[in-house]
């Protein structure tokens, strides 16, 4: 029987979902196992496959010092609801080792395959040394998979000279190559992360780059299948292999817009809405190299979590969907009236949002990182009748809220706040002050803004009327809206911002260029151009 005390809070906080729904909906989930229960059967340890099982690649993932999750999915056939597999449980045997050709192996064991999970598997090693770099593999029957490179986390109390990480976001694959990937496994990174927009939900549609299999996707094979299509792409797959990632969500990993249990679309009963939402979360957990402690249940799964490295920084990674009241003013481009300017809008509720804060009150780094979703800068821009208008899907929308952070990152003294964001397709460096609106306040933080890996084709380096834009938002010091990802280069004294730029996605082989580069010195509010 499932837990449904996350159902009950559903009930109460989540867009008010009636006691009838609720109950209609507990009754609907009751019957389907709780994932993660101790399978009962019997355990093939000797199969033979006719084709690839590990199609759709290796991963790891969610690094401390002591260890890494390391994943895999069999999936001879994956782009079938169940991936080629039949519905037996698989052992599925791992190997670390200490160099690239797996000689010096430090740690082996085996794990179970099963159908419930789609046949992947989570592995949560422990016990290794910190601050190194390691080589993995999995093996099934007579199959290997490919050996993955990953690492662990300098000790928390430990300073270490220099982090090398990139961020990205949104990927949509038949709009684009993943060409950035490309460049970026060439980077010598120690991390990656992900922030949101993995998969895209729509259905297939003609004359673009690549075609999503199938109609928009709403049911967990549905999921399954789009997942395993864009994991099936090589320079994603090669990106996954060469460093661990930390992943979260933004919508379109569920339903574009999502807030919580509300639709964008009028209509939308609630209920299906999250039995929807459910088969989004299983299917992302199933794909991605988190930690048990993500598990979903039902259609609840907790991504918020601190990833630190060492002493040097500290990353609070968010959810800003799954907790969020509904977008006021419709979601129309709006003023900062008094419904984006309501105090009850939230992005992260109460439950991250006090988290967050302890989170930032405990943290004993140079840096302090935000790893979140949409841009958090409050840019206006200009209407036809005079109007400054602001996106009511970002921070802007639920300015309260956002404002408040500011200011506890300003009276607590939080050491040098960073935050990171996707999202909008578009690359931004900001600084954020309490409001942005006075310009003549002290600056807080800064922002680095990624745009796409490919979602909107090839992109363009400006926007009509950009200068005039910008000056009305003095926060924003870059602006560009072609394709890539941002390269981070953190030392105890600096932290660096380089904008990689892909100028075509559309066809495969574009360079990739340095459109930008911004700095921002420790213990100096403010971004400054390298």
């Amino acid at each position: 029987m499932l837990d449904l005390r996350h159902l009950r809070n559903a009930a109460q906080s989540e867009g008010g979902v009636s006691r009838r729904l609720f109950l209609s909906y507990s009754s609907a989930l009751a019957a389907v196992p709780l994932l993660g229960t101790r399978v009962e059967g019997r355990v093939l340890r000797r199969v033979s496959f006719d084709r690839d099982p590990f199609t759709v690649g290796v991963a790891s993932g969610d690094p401390d010092a002591n260890g890494v999750v390391l994943w895999t999915r069999l999936a001879p056939d994956p782009l079938t609801p169940d991936g080629g597999m039949s519905r037996d449980l698989i052992e599925v045997q791992w190997e670390v080792a200490t160099d690239d050709a797996m000689q010096t192996i430090v740690q082996r064991g085996t794990t179970i395959a099963t159908p419930q999970l789609a046949h992947s598997v989570h592995v949560e090693v422990d016990g290794l040394d910190s601050d190194r770099w390691y080589w993995y593999r999995f093996r099934v029957g007579e199959a290997e998979s490919p050996i993955g490179r990953t690492r662990t986390m300098p000790e928390l109390m430990d300073l270490p000279d220099q982090l090398r990480f990139a961020f990205a976001s949104c990927q949509h694959y038949e709009s684009g190559l993943y060409t950035a990937y490309e460049h970026m496994a060439n980077d010598d990174l120690d991390l990656v992360f992900h922030l949101g927009d993995y998969i895209y939900e729509g259905a297939g549609r003609d004359g673009q780059v690549r075609k999503h299999e199938g109609p928009e996707i709403q049911s967990l094979a549905d999921y399954r299948i789009r997942h395993a299509q864009y994991k099936s792409d090589p320079m994603l797959k090669a990106m996954h292999q060469a460093c661990p990632w930390v992943v979260t969500w933004d919508d379109h990993e569920f339903d574009n817009n999502c807030a919580a249990d509300i639709s964008e679309e009028a209509g939308v009963d609630p209920v299906e809405f999250l039995f929807r939402r459910a088969n989004a979360y299983q299917a992302y957990y199933e794909m991605m190299p988190l930690r048990r402690r993500s598990l979903p249940q039902g259609p609840h799964m907790q991504l918020f979590r601190t990833v630190t490295f060492g002493r040097l920084a500290n990353f609070q990674v968010l959810d800003t969907r799954q907790y969020r009241s509904d977008q006021p003013n419709n979601d129309r481009p709006s003023p900062l009236n008094e419904a984006a300017l309501d105090r009850r809008n939230t992005l992260l509720g109460d439950h991250q949002y006090g988290w967050l804060q302890s989170s930032l009150l405990e943290s004993g780094s140079i840096w302090n990182v935000l790893a979140q979703q949409v841009m958090m800068a409050m840019v206006g821009f200009p209407t036809d009748d005079g109007q400054i208008v602001h996106s009511m899907d970002q921070w802007p929308g639920y300015a309260h809220e956002r404002m408040a952070l500011m200011r506890f990152l300003q009276d607590r003294n939080v050491p040098n706040p960073v935050v990171l964001t996707g999202d909008i397709h578009s690359n931004w460096a900001n600084d954020l002050r309490v409001d942005d609106r006075e310009d003549d306040t002290p600056i807080v933080a800064s922002e680095f803004v990624c745009t796409s890996i490919s979602s909107g084709g090839n992109g363009r380096a400006t926007i009509p009327n950009l200068e005039e834009r910008l000056a009305m938002n003095p926060a924003v010091r870059f602006f560009n809206a072609q394709r890539g990802y941002v390269r981070c280069t953190v030392t105890p004294q600096s932290w660096q911002s380089d904008y990689q730029v892909v100028e075509e996605v559309t066809k495969p082989g574009a360079p990739a260029v340095t459109k930008g580069s911004f700095v921002v010195e420790a213990g100096k509010p403010g971004i400054e151009q390298s």
